[in-house]
């Protein structure tokens, strides 16, 4: 389970940045991530509770996340698609020559102080 070390790079970010800011409390944090990552929201979920339980500046801080769409280049034609729905085979082509153009991506998409 990756989720819990993803929490816990998280918080210690968010610790960091409180201090340089001089805050106390935080009123939510929103983190993104790609529908490719490999991350399980519920799983995510369930370690923020219980890690950010551990670190008081962090308690009642409200998390929440939002899925970036995977989406996938095709160098032959030059096109996008869901790469959720077509994979590495282009729908339009047919061509294998493709990558990843997002989707695996996770970030620290917004904070809100208290």
């Amino acid at each position: 389970m990756h989720e819990l070390g993803i929490v816990t790079y998280v918080i210690d970010q968010l610790e960091e940045i409180m201090k340089k800011n001089d805050l106390t409390e935080l009123e939510s944090v929103t983190l993104e991530f790609g529908e490719v990552s490999g991350i399980e929201p519920e799983y995510l979920a369930d370690c923020w509770k219980w890690y950010a339980k551990k670190t008081p500046m962090i308690e009642h801080t409200r998390f929440l996340y939002e899925i970036i769409p995977a989406v996938t280049w095709c160098n032959a034609c030059k096109k996008t698609y869901s790469t959720m729905k077509y994979g590495k085979t282009c729908p339009y082509c047919g061509s294998g020559e493709t990558w990843l153009q997002q989707g695996n991506e996770m970030n620290i998409k917004q904070i809100v102080a208290g």
